[in-house]
């Protein structure tokens, strides 16, 4: 992450310049049969930080602007699910931001994401994971009003949808959309007000190969099966309530549900699930005593249970899992009825599995999980 900051530091935007004529250098030189399936991309954004919270309404001073500089390999079809998805491309994206607020800090980033095209390949829809660097977050004695980042590294998500030409002259392409790139720590740590920024973006891409890749419809069929599977897992982590200076604690997530296959790229699914959280636990009898605005009782119950709706997105052995659910037990209250969850899974075999996600409460984030399961 230190080579990264290096990288962008000092009059960062000339690295959109340097970039520029790299690809003009690479439009005429570059033969290398090594790259043919990939191609780089380099945006400039600028957009703004929404106030989603009235906590970090002081810190939005400006309006950010920032640089993605992406690598991205293409899918010919050799395996089905590229051609079924429509020949996405995956890769790596590095990141920087400028905030233009001293306190708030600049934000530094490294992503894996998947591309998926769309209208004759001419919309490009960027999924990206990854995790960032904030230069200045909040620290106690020297720092005390940036309640947006409480850790120095942190999970990053973005999303990004592009009017996106490749290979118009020489390898050289352009690309132009919307971005949004949200920074929060999960509440690993507080305080994680987080930020959400949307921009306005414009770059060129440069392809290795200046001829239209030969991509290939695999007929083969994916070996699946249709019937109703049962899967128990179990999800922890550690996070710390929203009264900074409480300390990290241990959470267990643990669900049950069914999950029925629709076709090769993706199930549904419907569940239960049981919360224990130890930040609860201790929270509960403090903002009793100590916040009579909470109208909490000592006595309140810190276990949560859940039912659930989702989906998951297969690639291969990786798999995207989003779910919707809704508290029908909670006496705690303090997040609403409501919460998501976005994940990654990796499967290791037909019936075990492990898997990273990000459980919310809308632009509210809850607990950073990691996770193990078993289907039957």
């Amino acid at each position: 992450m230190q080579c990264l900051k290096m990288f962008f530091s000092s009059n960062w935007k000339s690295v959109f310049k340097h970039f520029f004529f790299a690809i003009l250098f690479f439009s005429t030189n570059a033969n290398a049969q090594s790259f043919d399936d990939w191609f780089v991309e380099g945006n400039y954004y600028t957009g703004s930080i929404l106030p989603h919270n009235e906590q970090i309404s002081h810190l939005i001073t400006a309006k950010p602007d920032g640089f993605l500089l992406s690598f991205n390999r293409k899918t010919l079809g050799a395996k089905p699910w590229e051609s079924f998805y429509n020949f996405p491309d995956y890769g790596f994206t590095l990141h920087y931001q400028n905030n233009h607020n001293p306190e708030l800090g600049n934000l530094y980033g490294a992503f894996a994401h998947l591309n998926f095209y769309f209208f004759n390949r001419n919309l490009q829809l960027r999924i990206a994971q990854g995790i960032a660097y904030a230069t200045n977050p909040y620290d106690r004695e020297t720092n005390f009003r940036n309640l947006a980042y409480g850790t120095k590294f942190m999970p990053s998500t973005f999303f990004s949808l592009n009017y996106n030409r490749q290979n118009i002259w020489n390898g050289i392409g352009f690309q132009t959309g919307l971005v949004f790139i949200h920074h929060s720590n999960a509440t690993f740590k507080s305080p994680n007000t987080s930020t959400n920024t949307v921009g306005f973006q414009i770059g060129l891409n440069y392809a290795f190969d200046h001829q239209e890749p030969n991509r290939r419809f695999n007929s083969q069929a994916d070996n699946f099966d249709t019937k109703m599977k049962y899967v128990i897992s179990f999800k922890t982590g550690v996070n710390e309530g929203h009264i900074i200076g409480m300390g990290q604690k241990p959470f267990y997530h643990i669900n049950a549900y069914a999950e029925k296959r629709l076709n090769r790229t993706g199930s549904v699914q419907l569940g239960t699930e049981l919360f224990l959280s130890e930040t609860v636990k201790e929270i509960i009898p403090l903002l009793a005593s100590s916040f009579p605005e909470a109208n909490m009782s000592v006595d309140t119950d810190y276990k949560r249970v859940g039912v659930f709706a989702g989906y998951e997105m297969y690639l291969s052995k990786f798999s995207i899992e989003g779910q919707m659910g809704v508290y029908v037990y909670d006496q705690y209250k303090v997040n609403g009825s409501l919460y998501q969850r976005l994940g990654l899974k990796y499967n290791v075999t037909e019936r075990i599995f492990g898997s990273v996600s990000l459980k919310t409460h809308f632009a509210k984030a809850e607990a950073l999980e990691f996770g193990v399961g078993i289907k039957f």
